[in-house]
């Protein structure tokens, strides 16, 4: 019986007491002999997956962190004896005294680039990721002021930051807490502080641009009417943007038949919005056409009440188009932008469009309204037929038009239909950038006989049958467009978040805004070279 108590005693003798007590502070969050002052500030710090338990493969700004605190932060992070793998997070308290929290946050496998199958960046998007997680965690925690890691890519982690922050509270009494993040600490230790601080700004404009997209969705179709959208445009954009707010009878005397039509249902008048960016002189703008139906509730053709509330996001297009201009102007991109967003809703009434009614685009061509929830083609093809008036480089449109390329695609992708390869390769590197993945779909004549076959007029708004209804949708939209460097763009898809995007919050997605706002980006340095 002796003998087993001195053993034991002397096992206890062995054990490293520092080891312990390190052990205890990381666990239990022990911070109460921390010398901060300020005790709402936190620090993100990335490392690299690494399978090794006996050393931490840290970003550069985390690594010279670690060594001005002597050692503390892998000290503890090796005291738990688990790797970090892609995406998780340690928190420490009382490691520095300028800062009441440091969480570290692995940002994947270093060297990562790009994956092929994937077609994204998994480096940039596991920085997105991590840090986003890093920051709305330390949210939780009551942290006010947070100073990010540029985890070797200052842009991407900027936008990961502003994005996962974003919140559509504006309507609630209880505000959500929007910390301060910045990039400072990363910069004390670089030697091109300037260049870091302008990738940090140019993250949090694309974010913001985003952001602006993802609110406007997010609106009641109450508090934003055509008209209001067309207001809190001009608030927005007014300081570096033409915008040109035009009524029902300025449409009417351009004979927009087909967009006036599903505007008829609804009291709410009907606005076309034009806007202009200048940031070089052209004569050969790009143009940017968006989708604009603040409410859909199918018309006539009216949809199942189940889920309608999410149709006050089907102006995601004209959204995405606002986002775009905003990031595009605070970025002063050397690019020439107009922009066109036919704005309405599409209600039921006794004057609403009827199935089987015939309406006349500004191009001449009849249309029988077979379905008038397909609508949004409707209001597209007169702002196609408008855009090419001013002679444009290229045409993009967006729109959530068709439930069928969310069958097709899910949330993982945009749908794209082009005519040029070339636009269709910028545009697939500039979603690869952005993390934002696009993906090419077909725009065969087959399609295109699908709804020119038509019993009363030269088109019809539905193809015939639910097969293919996304590709008949850009069939349709292609008979309106001259311009040989078009693409379509139907991010019905990927409308909403539900955690398909890890630094994007549920609701609406303002989805693919940053890959546009890069596919401009490209197009302005090709156009000054």
């Amino acid at each position: 019986m002796a003998a087993s108590i001195v053993k034991r005693v002397s096992r206890v003798k062995k054990l490293n007491i520092s080891h312990i007590s390190a052990r205890y502070k990381l666990l239990t969050g022990f911070r109460h002999f921390s010398t901060s002052k300020q005790w709402n500030k936190a620090l993100v710090l990335g490392v690299y997956e690494n399978e090794s338990t006996d050393s931490i493969d840290f970003t550069g700004t985390a690594r010279k962190f670690d060594e001005k605190a002597d050692g503390k932060i892998s000290q503890l992070l090796l005291t738990v004896k688990k790797p970090l793998k892609c995406g998780k997070t340690r928190t420490l308290h009382a490691v520095d005294p300028e800062f009441s929290s440091v969480l570290v946050t692995c940002i994947g496998k270093r060297g990562e680039g790009y994956d092929e199958l994937e077609t994204v960046d998994k480096g940039r998007e596991s920085i997105r990721a991590a840090v986003a997680k890093a920051v709305l965690q330390l949210r939780e925690l009551g942290e006010n002021e947070i100073e990010v890691d540029s985890c070797g890519d200052t842009e991407a982690s900027a936008e990961g930051c502003h994005l996962a922050l974003f919140s559509y509270d504006d309507l609630k009494a209880e505000k959500s807490r929007k910390p301060t993040v910045r990039i400072s600490c990363a910069t004390r230790y670089s030697q091109d502080k300037n260049s870091m601080e302008k990738e940090w700004r140019k993250g949090a404009i694309l974010a913001e641009g985003q952001n602006l997209s993802r609110r406007l969705m997010e609106m009641p179709a109450n508090l934003l009417t055509p008209t209001k959208f067309a207001e809190i445009i001009k608030e927005q954009l007014a300081d570096k943007c033409e915008v040109l707010v035009r009524d029902k009878d300025w449409a009417e005397s351009m004979k927009m038949g087909s967009f006036l039509s599903v505007a008829r249902g609804s009291v709410e008048p009907p606005v076309f919005l034009e806007i202009e960016y200048k940031g070089r002189q052209s004569d050969s703008p790009l143009a940017l056409v968006g989708k604009g139906v603040t409410f859909d509730t199918g018309g006539i053709s009216i949809k199942p009440s189940q889920g309608m509330d999410a149709m006050r996001g089907d102006m995601g297009g004209a959204a995405c188009v606002a986002g775009s201009l905003l990031s595009v102007s605070k970025l002063q991109l050397p690019v020439h932008v107009k922009a066109f967003i036919p704005l309405c809703e599409n209600m039921p009434s006794g004057s609403a469009t009827k199935p089987g009614d015939v309406v006349t685009a500004m191009n001449g061509k009849t249309i029988q309204v077979d379905n008038t929830d397909a609508e949004g083609r409707l209001i597209l093809a007169d702002a196609l037929c408008y855009s090419e008036q001013f002679n444009p480089s290229l045409i993009l449109d967006m729109a959530t038009l068709t439930g069928a390329i969310d069958v097709a695609l899910g949330a993982g992708a945009a749908g794209v239909f082009t005519n040029s390869d070339d636009m269709w390769n910028k545009l697939q590197k500039a979603s690869v950038r952005s993390g934002d993945r696009v993906w090419r779909m077909p725009l065969f004549n087959h399609y295109t006989k699908k709804i020119t076959e038509c019993q009363l007029a030269d088109l019809n708004n539905i193809g015939g049958s639910r097969s293919g209804g996304a590709c008949t949708a850009a069939a349709f939209l292609k008979e309106f467009v001259n311009n040989k460097n078009w693409l379509h763009l139907d991010i019905a898809g990927v409308m909403t978040n539900s955690g398909d995007v890890a630094y994007l919050g549920k609701g609406m997605s303002g989805r693919p805004t940053r890959t546009v706002i890069e596919f401009i980006n490209l197009m302005s340095k090709e156009t000054k070279n």
